[in-house]
């Protein structure tokens, strides 16, 4: 049972970063985050609100929240970048994204993340594109480990995130998990 769950909770894996960074893995990458508001649209398009409360695992957040916490997370990171482009190796703000998940506006109809997402992805991919070898190479600290986390390397890990909320949306779509 624990291997279904984790199956479920990480449906394509977890983030592998590859020993290089291609050019072509970084144009892939950046195409996954501008088109991400397309395809979670695409796969909520039409749900009910009763629909919106499935889930994705026992004990997992409902397609609602897998929404808004995809706006959240996405303008953190986008920050986040933005931060570490002007800033010299920030050390940036992490959130309790599970206690945001239980904040009143993640109760909320989901257009409005379908929203942000919408704007701030057309923004961010505009933004990734911009930038040389040498902003790329730029950094923030992360205060939970101490991690050093290039803009290259975060682009991966954040390509990843899209699939990774979409594929639970899609599960959740699938299986009937209600609480």
């Amino acid at each position: 049972m624990t291997e279904n769950i984790e199956l479920l909770r990480y449906p394509i894996g977890e983030f592998v970063m590859p020993e290089v960074i291609t050019d072509n893995q970084l144009a892939e990458w950046i195409k996954t985050i501008e088109e991400f508001p397309k395809q979670i649209k695409q796969e909520v398009e039409g749900l009910s609100n009763k629909d919106l409360e499935k889930r994705y695992r026992p004990g997992g957040w409902t397609i609602r929240q897998v929404v808004h916490h995809c706006a959240d997370s996405h303008m953190n990171s986008l920050t986040r970048f933005k931060l570490a482009l002007i800033e010299d190796q920030p050390i940036i703000k992490p959130y309790a994204e599970h206690l945001w998940a239980e904040l009143t506006d993640s109760k909320l109809p989901i257009e409005s993340s379908l929203a942000v997402l919408e704007g701030l992805h057309f923004r961010w991919a505009v933004l990734l594109r911009s930038l040389s070898n040498t902003e790329l190479d730029r950094t923030f600290i992360h205060p939970a480990n101490h991690e050093i986390v290039s803009l290259r390397v975060n682009i991966g890990i954040y390509a990843w995130h899209c699939n990774h909320h979409l594929n639970h949306i899609i599960n959740a779509k699938q299986y009937n998990y209600y609480e």
